[in-house]
This record gives structure tokens, sequence and C-alpha cells, in this order.
């Protein structure tokens, strides 16, 4: 191809590309102008919608502004009412307020009223009295100088007589009370106590401190003591008592306070005699097993002791320590026969007044139980028994008589008293108890020269085995009206400082003498 060829068709070329820019230019200016359309439309169409929501907002906003304000006209107009009601109740109660001002004024002039009419009378009073003053002390100096008296003598001399008749008047009294008391009570007392008697019988054994046990023959006391004494002191230092072997034929007597303990040398010795083998290891093998025996022994007693009452859920070592009262005694009375025998009265005596019979019968078989403790338990017995008691889960009640029964607590209820009775009724049946020689006789004195410590008694004496002492009083020092009284400052002396069992009656007699001779 030459070189003009190629510029033609270099020229071709040419025209034919910027005919093809200017049918795009105008394709392009065509597009633009529709765009352009559109979007006026979409703008016409967005400030038609942007106007129409913006009428429907300042709708709502007049709405809503409206509402606003009708809600607070509402609560303007309740706040109004509320305001004026409170501004009612303010004024009615400033009026209150001045209607008690004008009475409290009202009252503090009759107040200050009254007040000048008390001073008046206190200046009025003052005058009387001191007028009153001068009026007795004028008297008084007259009384006096008439009488020869001084004021103070005569007020010793008027209190002394006041003193005595109040004496003769309270003398009076006690004995019309306690007339009255006796009438009442004594009967029905009496009653029921001689009920009781009749209604139990018990045995008593007089219990000693030595116990007796028969031999076959003399020839079986060197075989007790053994050579060289060994067998003797083995059953001693088993049993912790004394064997005494003198001359009694056919018999060894065991010595000991302790009963239990002589129990068992007992049991032990009757069964080495009869056996027949007496050596140390034997005794000790015998011992032993009579402790076993005797054990069982005690629980058997409490067991049946409580079976005789007739009550049931006693402690098991309650139970025990009742069967150990067999082997106690008090002035020689048996302690357990001596329970079950209170437990009885106190059972029959209960029936007759309405209570409950089970417990006075519970009450009456326990108020013993501190004997049955040894003497390393230190205090008296009742206080100990009621200790037990309340150790072992009984009630209220039976602790308080078994701690009652001796006055160590003072008895506040009716059982306790009962209690009391039926020990003291016991304790004082002709031949209950026994006490020895000495004892008894100091007592008998102590009774006399406590009757006798007393002003205007002339002579006193005890009788009834001490049970009763008659006081002979003189008639000149000694009114009828006093003579009870005499009576009970006797009867709080010899509780305060005796001890005995039961009870002592006082009688103060007064003997009146008309003596005259005919000339």
């Amino acid at each position: 191809m030459d070189a003009g060829t190629f510029f033609l068709v270099l020229l071709a070329l040419g025209a034919g590309g910027a005919a093809g820019v200017v049918v795009r230019q105008r394709m392009d200016a065509a597009r633009l102008g529709s765009a352009e359309d559109m979007a006026n439309q979409l703008v016409d169409a967005a400030r038609k919608q942007a106007e129409s929501l913006t009428r429907e907002a300042q709708l709502q906003a007049k709405d809503r502004v409206l509402q606003a304000q009708a809600e607070w006209e509402q609560e303007a107009r309740e706040l109004r009412r509320e305001l004026q009601a409170q501004e009612k109740r303010l004024i009615q109660r400033e009026e209150n307020l001045d209607r008690k001002d004008l009475a409290l004024q009202e009252r503090e002039k009759e107040v200050q009223e009254r007040d000048r009419e008390l001073s008046q009378l206190q200046v009025q009073t003052q005058q009387l009295q001191q007028q009153a003053q001068d009026l007795v002390q004028k008297r008084q100096a007259a009384l006096e100088e008439i009488s020869g008296l001084s004021a103070e003598e005569a007020l010793r001399r008027l209190m002394a007589g006041l003193e005595s008749q109040a004496r003769h008047d309270a003398a009076k009294r006690i004995k019309q009370i306690e007339d009255e008391a006796r009438e009442n009570a004594d009967k029905k007392a009496k009653e029921i106590l001689s009920l009781a008697i009749q209604r139990y019988a018990g045995d008593y054994v007089a219990e000693k401190t030595v116990s007796v046990v028969p031999l076959p023959s003399d020839e079986m006391k060197g075989r007790i003591i053994g050579r060289e004494g060994r067998n003797i002191r083995a059953i001693e230092a088993a049993t912790g008592i004394d064997l005494i072997i003198d001359d009694t034929p056919e018999a060894v007597i065991i010595s000991g306070f302790n009963p239990v303990r002589r129990e068992v040398a007992r049991l032990a010795l009757e069964r080495l005699v009869t056996d027949g083998r007496i050596h140390p290891a034997r005794i000790e093998e015998i011992v032993r097993k009579a402790e076993e025996d005797v054990n069982q022994s005690i629980r058997e007693s409490g067991e049946q002791a409580t079976f005789d009452v007739g009550v049931h859920g006693i402690h098991p070592e309650i139970i025990k320590l009742i069967g150990r009262l067999k082997y106690r005694t008090s002035y020689g009375q048996n302690i357990l026969k001596h329970s079950l025998e209170v437990a009885f009265l106190c059972g029959i005596m209960a029936a007759e007044l309405g209570i409950n019979v089970k417990q006075a019968k519970r009450a009456g078989l326990l108020h013993d139980l501190g004997k049955a403790v040894d003497h390393e338990v230190e205090g008296s017995h009742a206080l100990i028994g009621a200790d037990l008691a309340r150790k072992y889960g009984e009630a209220p009640e039976i602790v308080h008589a078994i701690a009652a029964h001796h006055e160590e607590e003072k008895p506040t209820t009716i059982l306790a008293v009962l209690v009391q009775a039926a020990d003291a009724l016991s304790g004082a049946r002709p031949g209950a108890r026994r006490e020895m020689l000495e004892t008894y006789v100091k007592r008998l004195e102590e009774l006399e020269k406590i009757g006798t410590s007393f002003e205007g008694v002339e002579g006193c004496y005890a009788i009834q085995a001490g049970r009763e002492i008659r006081v002979m009083v003189s008639s000149e020092a000694v009114s009828d009206a006093h003579a009870h009284v005499l009576a009970r400052e006797i009867a709080n002396k010899i509780e305060e400082q005796m001890t005995y069992p039961g009870q002592i009656k006082i009688n103060v007699i007064r003997e009146t003498r008309a003596v005259d001779y005919a000339r």
C-alpha cells in the first residue's frame, strides 16, 4: 500500500470515529434530560409528602397541646378546690383555737380566783392551828399542874394501858379464832385420821445394830476363826462388819451400823456354815454371791413396795433406793414399812378430801427417799430425797411434798400437808418407834425446862412419854385469855429448839381459888 492510499484510509477511519462521538453525545444528552425529569418528579413528590407530614405533625401537636391544656386546667381546678378546702379547714381550726383560748383565759381566771381563796383559807387555817396549839398547851399545863404528871409520863402510862388492853383483846381474839377453827376443823380432822388409822393396820419389827447367826455346834466357832484368825479377818475385811465370838453357846454375833453390809455378812456366814468349807478364797466368793443376792433382794423389795402401793412409772434407780429402805430404821421403826404406811395413810386421807389418790400415795412412798443414801451425801434427808426425786423426773408436786414434810420448805400444797400429817401419824402411833433411855430422859428434861422458862409458870410436867406437857400457871400472873397465848409461845419455842418424832401437846392449866373464913 502506497502512502496516499494509507492516508485516505486514515482519513476515512478518522471521519467515522468523529461521527460515533457525536452520536454518543446526543444519546447521553437524552438520557440526562430524562434523569432530570425523574429527579424533578421525585423532588416534587418528596416535597408534597413532606408538606403532608408537616401538616399531620402540626395537627397532632395542636391536639396534644389542647389535651395538655385541658389536663392542666383540670388539675388546676382540683388543686383550687383542695386549696379552698384546706383554707376552710384552717379557718375552722383558727376559730376553734380562738374559742379554746377564750376558755383557757376564763379557766385561768377561775384558777387565780381559787388560789386567792386558798391563800386566804391557808392563812385562816394557820391562825386556827396556832390558836388550837396555844389552847392545847394551856390545857396540858393545867392538866400537868392538876395531876402532878408530865406529858411524857402520862403518855407512857396511856401507852402501857393501851398495850395491855391490846394484848388482852388479841388474846381474846386468838381464843375466839381457835375455838371457831377447832369447832369447824377438829371434828373433820378427827374423822379423817380415825378412819385412816382404822383402815390401815401395819406390823412393826424392832431393828437392831446386831444380828445373830446360829451355829450347829461350838466346834464351828473355831473353824470360823481359822488358823491364827485368818478366816475371821477375811470375813470382816470382805464385809466391813465386826464378828463377835464370845461365850454365847452355838451363836455368832454380827455387829455393824450399816444394815446392808450386816445382811450381806449374815447371809455369807450362814452359807459358809452350811457349806462347811471356810477359807479366805471361799469367803470372798460367798460374800460376792451374798452381795448379789442382797442387791437382787433390794430391787425386788422396791418393786414389791411400788406394786403394793399401786404406783407405776417410777425410775429404776428410785426403786433401788426404795428397796434399800428395807435396811434402814428410825427410832427402831423400819423405814420401808413406815413409807408404805405413810403412802396408805396419804391415800386414805386424799380419798376423803377428794384429791388425787395415786399422787398422794406416790408422795407418801417417796417422802423418806433421802434416808436410803449413805452419809457421804450432805444435807437433811428431806432435801436429799427431793433432789433425788427431781433428778429422776418426778413431778414438781411430789418433789415439794418430799422437801416440805419436815418444814425444810414451807408447805404450799394440800399434798405436802397430807404427807406431813401421815408421817407424824405413822411415827406417833404407840409402839411404832423406840429410843434409848438416856435420849428419852434428856428429851423430857428439855421439855420441862422450856415450859418453866416462861414468866408466871409454877410447874411443868412431861407425861405420855413426852407426847404431852402440862404447864401449871399462877392465876394472878396469867389470865384465861393469856393462857392461850402462853401455850402458843411454848409450842413455838419447842419447835425451834427441839427435834422429836410426831407431835407434842401443850396443856396450860390455870386454877382460880376463892378462899374465905367464917368466924
